[in-house]
């Protein structure tokens, strides 16, 4: 069994490049482990494929340093918040028995986000409940529930709860977002249908957002978090 330090559990492949890949970065320079399951496969999205995001995520993930990546191939834009896929979720959990999970928005202009956000909140409370049965090839798997969820903030403003440094290792983070050629601006894919996240733009406002959350806390660039639990620390003077 490989147990990650974080998880994080995002609807869309190049979700967590774009929502959390400096602190990604940040946390895997510190010695963590972590991770990323993707939800689907992106399959709905207006360019590319299924197979070209796939090598997309893996070129993807090798930038970021991560200790694994799967998809659980849930079908995108039809899925719901039911048995069915908790479960999916929920064997993820436990095979990799995070100590931190992030995820997606609350809410945002792409509504896979929001319900995926649900989702994953959901599962991991129900991955703590034994009486759930799950398995990981053929041998059952223990409860386990993270001590923390964390949901990233995307194209919706959301006031965040903790912003993350993540000077250090945003150009770095460009190129894990780059790595998906087939959905942000690439010369290669000028003949392909335009849409909201491939003009150069797009790429504008996530730098823009990211020195906002900078600025909070007298930094260049950051990252921001929500949380539905109250969070502590151990002192005043972790605190910036």
């Amino acid at each position: 069994m490989l147990k990650l330090d974080i998880l994080v559990l995002s609807v869309h492949p190049d979700d967590a490049e774009l929502g959390c890949a400096g602190t990604i970065l940040k946390h895997i320079a510190l010695g963590k482990k972590v991770g990323i399951v993707d939800l689907t496969r992106g399959e709905l999205g207006t360019r590319g494929s299924a197979e070209i995001r796939a090598k997309e995520a893996a070129a993807a993930g090798e930038i970021l340093g991560l200790a694994a990546r799967e998809n659980l191939a849930i079908p995108d834009g039809f899925f719901e918040n039911n048995k069915q896929y908790q479960l999916k979720v929920i064997e993820a959990i436990r095979k990799y028995q995070p100590e931190i999970i992030i995820t997606n928005a609350y809410h945002d202009r792409h509504p896979d986000h929001g319900r995926a956000c649900n989702l994953v909140t959901d599962s991991v409370f129900l991955s703590g409940l034994r009486k759930i049965e799950t398995f990981d090839n053929g041998k059952p798997q223990e409860p386990w529930r993270s001590e923390i969820l964390l949901h990233f903030i995307q194209d919706v403003y959301i006031k965040p709860d903790i912003v993350i440094d993540v000077t250090e290792f945003w150009d770095k983070k460009l190129d894990s977002i780059n790595a998906y050629g087939s959905q942000f601006y690439n010369q290669q894919w000028e003949n392909e249908p335009q849409t909201y996240i491939s003009s150069p733009e797009f790429i504008a406002v996530v730098e823009a957002r990211a020195r906002e959350f900078g600025k909070i806390i007298n930094v260049k660039f950051a990252e921001g978090f929500t949380s539905r639990r109250i969070l502590g620390v151990d002192n005043l003077f972790n605190l910036k």
